[in-house]
């Protein structure tokens, strides 16, 4: 099993400031950022030392794995806003967003190892999360036409009642017989005589 690499061995708020500083630095100049990183460690009290080819080498992986998450998170927008799911959009765009960063820091992992190939079962699993969370997009939508469905039906039923309510008193003015009466307001409510 490799070493681990001195960039993750980091604490949390340090590799914070760092992928920010590395954003902020337009992926650019590592050399005074490695120097900066090496004085904020030591300020820390961290006794660690990296060097310009390992920050280098994380800035290279973090600024893939920002582009893949921010083209995650356009497609998830993209998809989503398109199936009519404006409101969810957004929680479902973290929960994808959350699932691709899970995809790339394992695929990261695995790459990293000795024989540098990803286990397809693994990835399976990866995927079916995907999946689950696409898929709860599309039973939402699906819950959603159906409401809206049954409201167009209530609204076409009242409609219906209100006709045959003035269908009603039309046919007593007029004086038309039971049977009459009864041919026309099939007629004019669509309902087979």
């Amino acid at each position: 099993m490799p070493r681990p690499r001195k960039i993750n061995m980091m604490p949390g708020e340090v590799r914070d400031w760092l992928n920010e500083t590395l954003r902020d630095s337009g992926w650019s100049g590592y050399e005074k950022i490695a120097d900066d990183l090496n004085a904020k460690l030591q300020e820390e009290g961290i006794e660690l030392q990296i060097g310009k080819s390992a920050v280098h080498e994380y800035g290279q992986e973090y600024r893939e794995f920002v582009k893949y998450q921010e083209q995650a998170s356009q497609w998830a927008e993209s998809w989503m806003t398109e199936a009519g799911l404006e409101e969810e959009a957004q929680r479902h765009n973290v929960l994808f967003q959350m699932l691709t960063t899970l995809a790339f820091k394992f695929m990261q992992q695995e790459m990293a190892k000795e024989n540098g190939e990803i286990d397809p079962r693994e990835l399976h699993f990866i995927g079916k999360m995907m999946k689950d969370v696409m898929a709860s997009s599309g039973i939402r939508e699906k819950l959603m036409d159906d409401e809206r469905g049954r409201i167009a039906r209530m609204a076409r039923e009242e409609a219906q009642a209100e006709m045959a309510g003035r269908l009603d008193e039309a046919v007593s003015e007029a004086g038309l017989s039971p049977e009459r009466a009864e041919n026309i307001r099939n007629r004019v409510l669509g309902l087979r005589t």
